[in-house]
C-alpha cells in the first residue's frame, strides 16, 4: 500500500502545484488578465483527459507486464522535456487572441510530463486493484486529491512568496524525476507476471467478476455532473478574478474547494448526505441573483461565491460518487469524469465568449446544477420504486424551479443592458459603453466600462465634449504634470506616453505640436474609443495607438533601437480591480525610465477600490532613485469629475517644486510608511489589500 500511496500522492502534488506556477510564469506575457488562467485551466483539463485516456487504453489493451514496461519507458522519455521553464520565444509579438498560443506554449513546455503525471492516479489505482482485489482503490483516489489540495495551497503561501519563478520550475522538475522513480517502484511487481490478460488480478485470481455495463443514462451523468462542476469552477473563478485581482490565491481558493469536494465525496459516503447538501444547494442557488448584484464588501462577497461553488461541487461530485462502478470499470469511469471536466472548461473558455456578451455561463451553470440535482433525485427515487406522481411530474417541478430562477436572474441581465449602447467580450474581458438616459442633452455623458470599472467619460454635447472630466480634470495629477512641465511652460511640445487607452481622454490634454502615444492591449478598446468617443479625433496633438501589451511593446521598441524619449509617461491601467501586476514591478519601472527623458516624469494612476498601491509605487521610486509626490482630487459629480489619486515620480525639480504643483500635494495617510517592492519574481497582492 505504501508504494502506491507515495507515488499517487507525489504525482497529485506535482499535478496541481504546476498549474498556478506555470500560469503565474506566463501571466505577464499575455496582459495579466483572468483569461490567462482560464486558458491554462482548459489546457490542464484537456491534458488530464489525455492522461486518463492513456491510462484507460493502457490497462485495457496490454498485458500487465507490457503496461509496466511501456509506462516506465515513457516516464524515462519524458525526463528529456525537463526543466519545464517556458521559453521567452513564446511571448506574443502582436495584439491577437492569445488562447491558441497559450495552449501551444503549455503543450510544448509542460504537456508531456503533465499527461504522464495525470495518468498516475487511475493507472496505479488499477494496478493496486490487481494486486489487492479484495480492497477498494477509491481511498487512493481521495489520497490523490489530498496531494492535489496540498500542492495548490502550498503554492501561494509557501512557494510563491519565497522562491523565484526559475527556482520554482527547477524544483518542480526535480520533483518530477523523483516521482518517476517512485512510480517505477510501485509497479515493479508487474514484471514478474507472465499473464497475457490485463483484467484479472496479478497475485490472486478468483473467479472472474461479471460486471454489467452501465446504462446510457448513467454514462451521461458521468459526463454531465463533472462538466457542471467544472463549468461552475471556471465561471466563478472568472467572475471573482475579474472583479478582484488576478493572483494565484484567487485561482487556488476555488480550485481548492473543488478538490476538497472530490476528497470528501470519494473518501466515504458519510460526507455527502443529501438531507444536508441538497437543501444547502437550494438556498445557495436561489440566493445567487442577489449575490450577483455584488453589493457586499470584498471579503464577504468572495466568501459567498466560494460557498456557492462548494455547494454546487459537493452535490455534483456526491451524486457522481453514488454512480461509481466496480473496480473493473474504474478507468472508464475516470475517463468519462475527466472528459466532463474538460467539456465544462471548454465551454467557458472558448464557446461562451463566442455566444455571450456577458458572463452568462455562470447563470447557465446555476440552472444546470439545479436540473442535474433534481434529475438525480428523481432517478434515484424511481430506481427505488418510490412513486413521484404522474411520469411528467418531475419534469414539471424542474421546469418550475428553472422558471423561478430564470426570473430572478433576468433582473441581473437586464441591469447589464441598462443604458448600454455597445458591448463586447474578448480574451481581455467585457467592455460596455453606456449613455445617460432621462437627462438633458447638455448633461448627457457616455462612459466606457471594463467589467464594473469605469475607464473614461465624455459629454455628448459638442459644446462640452472637450472638457477634461473623470480622472483627468484640471486638479488631477496627470493634468498638472503636463500643464506645469518645464517644456510646456517654455511653449515647447511634449511627447506623452500612455499605458491604457480607455475612452482616449488623455489625448484631450495635448496641445498643437504634442505627440501622444497610447499602448493598449485590447483591440476592442481602440474600436470603442474611435466609434463612441471623440477625444482621439478632437485631439490637437498627433495620436498613435500601439496595440499589444505595453511592457512587451516597449521592450521590442528598445530592441529595435526605437527609444521613445517621453517627457511624460502615464500609467493608467490600475483603476480596475484585476490589475496587471507586471506593469508595476521593479523591472517594469526600469523599462519605463529607459523610454523617458532624464527630466521626464512618470505619472501613475493608483485609484482603486480594494488595493492600496502607494507602498508599491513608493518602493519603486526609491529603488529607481526618483522623488515622489502624491496628488489627489475629490469627486465632483455635478461637474463629471471622479475621485482620482495620482503619483508623480521624477527628478525634475523644476516641475516638482512648481508652486501650482506643490499646492496640490496631499499628505499620505498615516500608516503608509511601509514600502513594498514588487519584482517579476515576487508580487504579493495580500500586502496591498485595503
Amino acid at each position: 500500500m505504501i508504494r502506491f500511496a507515495v507515488a499517487i500522492f507525489l504525482s497529485s502534488y506535482l499535478l496541481f502545484q504546476v498549474q498556478p506556477m506555470i500560469a503565474r510564469y506566463i501571466l505577464p506575457w499575455f496582459g495579466g488578465g483572468p483569461a490567462v488562467w482560464t486558458a491554462c485551466m482548459l489546457f490542464f483539463q484537456v491534458a488530464l483527459l489525455g492522461g486518463y485516456a492513456y491510462a484507460h487504453l493502457l490497462s485495457a489493451r496490454l498485458s500487465r507486464r507490457r503496461q509496466y514496461i511501456l509506462h516506465v519507458a515513457l516516464l524515462a522519455l519524458s525526463l528529456a522535456s525537463l526543466p519545464i521553464t517556458p521559453s521567452v520565444s513564446w511571448r506574443p509579438s502582436a495584439a491577437q487572441d492569445p488562447n491558441l498560443q497559450i495552449l501551444l506554449l503549455l503543450a510544448f513546455s509542460v504537456g508531456f510530463p503533465y499527461i504522464m503525471v495525470s495518468s498516475t492516479a487511475p493507472l496505479l489505482q488499477r494496478w493496486f486493484s490487481l494486486a489487492n482485489p479484495d480492497r477498494s482503490p477509491y481511498r487512493l483516489y481521495a489520497l490523490s486529491n489530498v496531494g492535489s489540495l496540498l500542492g495548490l495551497l502550498t503554492y501561494p503561501f509557501a512557494v510563491e512568496p519565497n522562491l523565484g519563478l526559475g527556482t520554482q520550475t527547477a524544483l518542480w522538475s526535480g520533483g518530477y524525476a523523483l516521482f518517476a522513480l517512485t512510480c517505477a517502484w510501485a509497479g515493479r511487481f508487474l514484471l514478474s507476471d507472465r499473464s497475457d490478460r490485463s483484467d484479472v488480478p496479478a497475485l490472486k485470481q478468483p473467479d472472474a467478476e461479471t460486471v454489467s455495463a452501465p446504462s446510457s443514462q448513467v454514462r451521461l451523468l458521468w459526463l454531465a455532473l463533472p462538466a457542471c462542476a467544472s463549468l461552475m469552477l471556471v465561471a466563478i473563478t472568472n467572475h471573482v478574478c475579474q472583479d478582484v485581482a488576478v493572483v494565484p490565491f484567487l485561482w487556488v481558493l476555488p480550485l481548492s474547494l473543488y478538490l476538497l469536494s472530490f476528497i470528501l465525496c470519494f473518501d466515504g459516503e458519510r460526507w455527502y448526505d443529501r438531507r444536508v447538501w441538497i437543501p444547502l444547494l437550494a438556498v445557495a442557488l436561489f440566493s445567487s441573483p442577489w449575490l450577483l448584484e455584488g453589493d457586499l464588501d470584498l471579503v464577504p462577497l468572495v466568501g459567498c461565491f466560494m460557498a456557492l461553488l462548494f455547494a454546487c461541487c459537493m452535490v455534483c461530485h456526491g451524486e457522481l460518487v453514488r454512480l461509481r462502478p466496480p473496480a473493473a470499470k474504474l478507468t472508464s469511469f475516470y475517463l468519462a469524469t475527466s472528459a466532463g471536466g474538460a467539456l465544462g472548461g471548454l465551454f467557458v473558455t472558448l464557446i461562451a465568449p463566442a455566444i455571450f456578451v456577458g458572463y452568462w455561463e455562470l447563470h447557465l451553470g446555476l440552472a444546470v446544477t439545479f436540473t442535474l440535482a433534481a434529475w438525480s433525485l428523481a432517478r434515484d427515487a424511481r430506481a427505488k420504486g418510490v412513486r413521484l406522481g404522474p411520469s411528467w411530474a418531475p419534469a414539471v417541478v424542474i421546469l418550475g424551479g428553472l422558471g423561478v430562477m430564470g426570473l430572478a436572474l433576468r433582473e441581473n441581465i437586464t441591469d447589464f443592458y441598462d443604458e448600454t449602447i455597445a458591448a463586447s467580450r474578448s480574451f481581455y474581458g467585457i467592455l460596455r459603453v453606456r449613455e445617460d438616459a432621462d437627462v438633458s442633452e447638455a448633461r448627457r455623458r457616455r462612459r466606457i466600462y471594463h467589467g464594473g470599472i469605469k475607464h473614461g467619460v465624455q459629454y455628448v454635447s459638442p459644446q462640452l465634449r472637450r472638457l477634461n472630466v473623470s480622472y483627468y480634470s484640471a486638479g488631477s495629477g496627470l493634468f498638472v504634470a503636463i500643464k506645469y512641465h518645464p517644456k510646456r511652460l517654455d511653449h515647447r511640445s511634449l511627447h506623452i506616453g500612455v499605458v491604457g487607452l480607455g475612452a482616449g481622454a488623455i489625448a484631450g490634454l495635448a496641445v498643437e505640436g504634442d505627440r501622444v502615444r497610447f499602448y493598449e492591449i485590447d483591440p476592442d478598446v481602440e474600436k470603442f474609443a474611435h466609434q463612441y468617443f471623440t477625444y482621439l479625433a478632437d485631439s490637437m496633438g498627433r495620436v498613435k495607438i500601439v496595440l499589444g501589451d505595453a511592457r512587451l511593446s516597449m521592450e521590442r521598441e528598445l530592441e529595435t533601437g526605437d527609444r521613445q524619449e517621453f517627457d511624460v509617461l502615464a500609467l493608467d491601467a490600475f483603476s480596475g480591480d484585476a490589475i496587471p501586476i507586471h506593469l508595476l514591478t521593479l523591472e517594469a519601472l526600469e523599462l519605463y525610465w529607459k523610454h523617458l527623458r532624464p527630466d521626464g516624469v512618470l505619472v501613475v494612476h493608483i485609484s482603486n477600490l480594494n488595493l492600496e498601491l502607494w507602498p508599491v509605487v513608493k518602493a519603486g521610486a526609491r529603488a529607481t532613485g526618483k522623488d515622489i509626490i502624491y496628488i489627489k482630487n475629490l469627486k465632483k459629480r455635478s461637474a463629471g469629475i471622479s475621485r482620482a489619486t495620482w503619483v508623480l515620480l521624477s527628478n525634475n525639480r523644476e516641475l516638482l517644486e512648481h508652486p501650482q504643483v506643490r499646492e496640490r500635494i496631499w499628505k499620505t495617510p498615516s500608516g503608509w510608511d511601509k514600502e513594498i517592492l514588487w519584482t517579476d519574481d515576487h508580487a504579493n497582492l495580500f500586502e496591498v489589500l485595503e
